[in-house]
């Protein structure tokens, strides 16, 4: 936030939150500008003006939600009660000997049978070795962005100060805090032993960060959230963004022409876009048309670099996760990737179309999927996120057969229609 507010402007915007919440005291003793009740919350991924719906329909008793208000409500308890989480609690120290810095072990590289210690380490994909899990910083950041993005949704929807101090408490600790935050740069993730200490392909393990920016746009106009939280925020993010475009590894992961070069430009648009390098965005979503989209998607819809993988189904969904994330990043940004077209056909809208028929039980899968065969049912979220825009006949038809998500599923709480109860 870049200005101090007037004493009426500060005086009429706490008189409204007081009617909603009792605010705790802000850390630090600063004051943030506060922002509209009323106003859309800067989110990138999520969609601000469904949001806004939901919270009125949630404050009016909308019963269809009811169940999906619930759990979130029952989740945010639990984050409640949760300790900050860190990475130097790991036990073991990257090759820097800075435990601050992020270190994760290669998931599909086992011990090699034919030497005497087992190196260099050997790739089994699809296959994870449980070996990884003695490294917890994965876990750690899996852990942030769960927590973040559930308290912040219990914030945003209550606006109950509680759950947006727990949120800066746990930002605090992981980004902020000298002694227990992470150093902003990737160098030793997804290390292979005796071969290497880390690689551009451990970018993919920090694209859940993006809803870490998602939930301090949430935050926005809560109390225990301060300026100069905000600025440590920024300066992180900006920080980790310049290393992911200047390094080795990130301009590995940027050449990559499977879901590792999609999910790396999700995080380049969401980080750019959070900390104002709104130009960056732009280029990095215009450039999409034809470095992923053009790339990786055939005119008959495969996905050839997904479909060679040991699970081939699993992989060509999330990279078409990635594609739609991008594509709603395209939103924010006045670039339309989700009608992009190449003259030879190639787009998200194919990809698509080339899965759905094995989700709807019309055709066998021809590919391979090891460790449990192919589960129809993971394409279900990505066609009712689609459905939201491809509205022609055809989709909708599709889309009549499609299984309505579970009443307490936290996407029921994204959708586009919400109404208002009696």
């Amino acid at each position: 936030m870049n200005s101090n507010p007037s004493a009426p402007a500060i005086f009429a915007v706490l008189c409204v939150a007081a009617c909603l919440s009792a605010y705790a005291i802000p850390a630090h003793g600063q004051q943030p500008i506060r922002a509209s009740a009323e106003s859309s919350p800067r989110v990138f991924l999520l969609d601000g003006n469904r949001l806004q719906a939901v919270r009125k329909a949630i404050r009016r008793g909308d019963k269809e939600l009811e169940n999906a208000w619930s759990k979130l409500q029952r989740d945010a308890q639990k984050a409640l009660v949760g300790a900050p989480f860190s990475i130097v609690s790991k036990s073991v120290a990257p090759p820097s000997g800075d435990k601050h810095d992020y270190m994760s072990q290669a998931p599909y590289f086992w011990p090699n049978p034919k030497t005497p210690n087992g190196l260099p380490y050997i790739r089994r994909d699809g296959e994870r070795n449980p070996e990884i899990n003695k490294i917890t910083d994965h876990k750690s950041i899996d852990d942030i962005e769960n927590a973040a993005e559930t308290l912040a949704l219990a914030y945003y929807f209550t606006g109950d100060e509680k759950y947006a101090a727990k949120v800066v408490e746990l930002l605090r600790a992981f980004f902020l805090d000298p002694t227990t935050r992470m150093n902003p740069n990737l160098e030793y993730a997804q290390f292979i032993p005796g071969v290497n200490t880390g690689r551009g392909i451990g970018l993919i393990e920090t694209r859940g960060l993006t809803r870490v920016v998602d939930a301090i746009g949430l935050l926005e106009g809560s109390r225990a959230l301060t300026s100069e939280d905000e600025r440590g925020l920024q300066d992180w993010f900006g920080k980790f963004l310049q290393w992911m475009l200047d390094s080795k590894n990130g301009r590995e992961e940027s050449a990559a022409k499977n879901n590792h070069g999609t999910y790396y430009d999700v995080q380049i648009v969401s980080f750019a876009s959070f900390v104002g390098r709104k130009d960056l965005a732009k280029q990095i979503l215009g450039q999409a048309r034809q470095e992923r989209i053009a790339t990786q998607i055939e005119p008959d819809g495969r996905q050839p670099l997904e479909l060679a993988r040991t699970k081939a189904w699993s992989y060509s969904n999330g990279n078409l996760d990635g594609l739609m994330e991008l594509a709603t990043l395209g939103q924010h940004s006045g670039v339309d990737l989700w009608n992009f077209q190449t003259k030879d056909g190639r787009s998200i809208r194919k990809a698509l179309d080339f899965l759905v028929p094995i989700a709807m039980g019309e055709k066998k899968w021809a590919y391979q999927e090891i460790g449990g065969g192919v589960k129809p049912e993971t394409l279900f979220p990505l066609m009712r996120r689609a459905a939201a825009i491809y509205r022609d006949r055809v989709y909708q038809a599709v889309m009549a057969k499609v299984p309505a998500a579970d009443p307490s599923d936290r996407s029921n709480l994204f959708r586009a229609e919400v109404t208002s109860a009696n």
